[in-house]
């Protein structure tokens, strides 16, 4: 079995566990119906289309 030769620093190991544990962004764009921000590949939730298609009915 693998043993490690030296301990691992605690600053090293802070390090590696930032990387992991990161809060990630989300990707937004633009509708191409009515311009309002939401995320690529899934229905606007503003006026329910999905590029040209309508989708479903938005109650107002």
């Amino acid at each position: 079995m693998a043993v490690p030769k030296q301990k691992r620093s605690h600053s090293r190991t802070h390090h590696k566990r930032a990387k992991i544990y990161k809060a990630f962004s989300v990707a937004v764009t633009t509708c191409p119906n009515c311009g309002a921000p939401k995320q690529p590949h899934r229905v606007c939730l503003n006026c329910g289309y999905y590029g040209k298609k309508q989708v479903f009915e938005v109650a107002k």
